[in-house]
């Protein structure tokens, strides 16, 4: 695909695709959870698929896309977390490297994490600039193919296989479905299917209130810079990608957002009455069900948690 469309063939072709890489994720609820709430919430767990996060969809895609040669050389990203460990996962299954450039301050576990999957990890500075140059450095060397973290419509497609899956897995279709947004792949993959396949379902991203770039853009209907997030929803402080934002506003009904201490709230809720380990990134949507009761009272609402890989060792509480 060589071009910046991502339709719902796309996403159905992505699906077939990737469909022996990758989990069907399951589909749980709560009646704890609802009850507190006031709606009756569906959560597509991705917490559960493989390296523990929705990244495995787009970087599976990315990669089998890639020719025969491209494939050869190799893949190469920049990222400090699921997105690196995803790509380093998907090239493994080939027998061919991923170069991986990581800042020098990423989560020990999460480097662990890369190395696990067979990644080769390059460390850099942690700026956006020292990422970059790195990279390519790095790519201009080994003749690896750059497959972004989200900014990139083979990854948005993969990412839109969730929703998908979704659809067929619930009947009715939910009065609403939100998913978090840090750089838009899963929002906008998802809301892409979801308009094709459940028309009448309102698709919301859900952002943290300290890092509500897309948010502002979306509202402004102008691309705005993410300026120093501060969130403990370390996988959504990244800056909206600039492909993302014309797919969203095309495709996304609003954004919401929630402050910190909702997020630790729903993210402990998640933890003691589902018994499902979520990272505070996942629980955005549930957070910003909690902090805009009426937008959803009685609906039919379902929630993406995007991934699981939190730090044990710092649990935000």
């Amino acid at each position: 695909m060589h071009d910046n469309r991502v339709s719902l063939d796309h996403i159905r072709a992505a699906a077939r695709r990737i469909a022996s890489y990758v989990h069907r994720t399951p589909v749980m609820s709560s009646r704890l959870i609802n009850a507190e709430a006031g709606c009756d919430i569906h959560f597509k767990c991705e917490n559960l698929q493989k390296v523990g996060a929705f990244k495995a969809r787009g970087a599976h895609n990315a990669v089998l896309c890639l020719t025969p040669e491209q494939l050869a050389r190799g893949v190469a990203t920049h990222s400090s977390g699921n997105h690196a460990a995803a790509l380093a996962l998907a090239a493994s299954h080939f027998d061919v490297p991923a170069y991986i450039v990581m800042p020098e301050n990423a989560p020990a576990s999460k480097v662990a994490a890369v190395r696990a999957y067979g990644g080769r990890i390059t460390f850099c500075e942690s700026t956006q600039a020292a990422r970059e140059s790195t990279l390519e450095t790095l790519c201009e060397r080994t003749g690896a193919s750059f497959i972004p973290p989200y900014d990139h419509p083979d990854v948005i497609a993969g990412q839109g296989t969730a929703a998908l899956e979704l659809a067929e897995q619930l009947d009715p279709a939910p009065d609403f479905l939100l998913t978090p947004v840090g750089g838009g792949g899963l929002l906008a993959g998802c809301a892409i299917a979801s308009k094709a396949l459940m028309p009448d379902t309102a698709v919301i991203g859900a952002e943290p209130a300290g890092a509500d770039d897309a948010m502002r853009s979306f509202n402004s209907g102008q691309w705005q810079p993410q300026t120093s997030p501060d969130t403990v929803a370390d996988g959504l402080r990244t800056a909206l990608g600039q492909l993302n934002f014309s797919l969203i506003r095309a495709n996304v009904d609003a954004i919401l957002s929630a402050d910190d201490a909702t997020i630790i709230h729903a993210t402990r809720l998640v933890w003691t009455r589902m018994k499902l380990v979520i990272e505070p990134s996942a629980a955005v949507g549930l957070a910003v069900v909690l902090a805009h009761p009426r937008h959803f009272a009685g609906k039919r609402v379902a929630i993406v948690f995007s991934g699981g890989n939190v730090d044990i060792d710092k649990l935000p509480w």
